[in-house]
């Protein structure tokens, strides 16, 4: 069968193949249509490169396989859901999740550089997705802008999916790279893999840092023109200073530490995101102002209707609960002071405590025998 399936491809006399969501490296992804169940899928196309041998192509094919196995056993939101695998024409094709949204790659090309509470919360959702393949014994080797979908309207509703685990490894599993060959994307590989070294959790962490630096940069640190000079400049070069990291600079620095032991955790990075996000979310709260008539203030009893109102309550020294202070008052003594509580000006304000004290004393309303201070 050609790599251009047709729109009218029944695939395993199940999956009916419609239009093209993507294609990458390992493949092309379709929108399809299971005709069993009556939900519209996405199924992985798996293109092999040319000129392999028949060896080199069954080394493939249990790649896939072992992707769908990989992805499938996870079972966390964070992670696109793998429903089946198939084998047809003599090659696997993986039926997943359909996720109809932009990648994080799309978005910054779209919308530009991120801000530091939207990069935060997209990280921290990676971080927790990542964090669950760790803690299963998986790692993605491929974490990057154009493997993360967002979903979702509006910067609180987004949800971030990790997808493509096309060059997972799982504890256990024998390694299917060729001998120097190094999978993944040059700008986001983690240096021990560019050395050529066994890869662990901390590798999948340098992605995340260099994901988040993308997210509020606009691309990677280690971005150049040609391939190799990438790999280069992960191995050799210091990454710029994220200036525009804000409190996402230090997470970004911990997880671009080029010695994997060094390198931050996922629990303390991920505190680092909570942090920013609950900062970041607080200090754009603001207070609204409530007015309030001088007859609705705030310890003042309004009399019901038909009710002759009564003398003020006495002030009981010790009444503040809310304040712990028990010598201290809670009292509207006269007219000016009430205004001013509700936010006008007095017409008639005491100008010292010893008038303050009169106008007290005068007042019909008030029949107190002494002044508590």
């Amino acid at each position: 069968m050609p790599n251009e399936t047709s729109g009218e491809r029944l695939l395993a006399r199940r999956y009916r193949l419609l239009t093209h969501v993507g294609r990458g490296g390992m493949g092309t992804v379709w929108q399809a249509h299971d005709e069993v169940l009556g939900r519209d899928v996405a199924v992985k196309e798996v293109i092999l490169p040319h000129g392999l041998t028949d060896e080199e192509r069954a080394v493939h094919h249990k790649r896939t396989f072992r992707e769908a196995r990989t992805a499938a056993r996870l079972g966390h939101p964070g992670v696109v859901t793998v429903y089946d695998v198939v084998e047809e024409d003599g090659r696997p094709w993986i039926i997943m999740e359909l996720i109809k949204a932009r990648s994080l790659d799309q978005v910054i090309k779209q919308e530009g550089p991120l801000d530091i509470r939207r990069a935060a919360e997209i990280g921290r959702q990676m971080l927790a997705a990542l964090h669950a393949a760790h803690q299963a014994g998986v790692l993605h080797r491929d974490v990057k802008p154009s493997n993360v979908l967002i979903t979702g309207a509006g910067r609180m509703g987004e949800r971030a999916v990790l997808t493509d685990f096309g060059i997972a490894t799982a504890s256990g599993d024998a390694t299917l790279t060729q001998t120097g060959l190094v999978m993944g994307s040059p700008a986001y590989i983690a240096p021990e893999r560019a050395r050529g070294r066994v890869a662990g959790p901390a590798s999948d962490l340098w992605s995340l840092g260099v994901t988040l630096y993308a997210m509020v940069h606009g691309k990677s640190p280690f971005e150049r023109s040609e391939p190799m000079a990438a790999l280069v400049a992960v191995i050799s070069d210091e990454p710029d200073p994220p200036e525009k990291g804000g409190r996402l600079t230090p997470v970004i620095e911990g997880l671009l530490r080029k010695n994997p032991d060094q390198r931050m955790d996922a629990i303390e990075a991920g505190a680092l995101l909570d942090d920013i996000v609950r900062q970041e979310t607080i200090d754009t709260q603001r207070t609204m102002a409530v007015e309030y008539s001088p007859d609705e203030l705030p310890g003042r009893t309004l009399p019901r209707p038909g009710e002759t109102p009564g003398p003020e309550p006495r002030d009981v020294p010790g009444s503040d609960a809310m304040s712990g202070r028990p010598d201290e008052l809670t009292r509207f003594d006269s007219p000016a002071e009430l205004a001013a509580l509700a936010g006008a000006a007095p017409s008639a304000a005491p100008a010292d405590a010893t008038a303050r004290e009169e106008a007290v004393r005068d007042d019909p309303a008030d029949d107190r025998s002494e002044e508590h201070t």
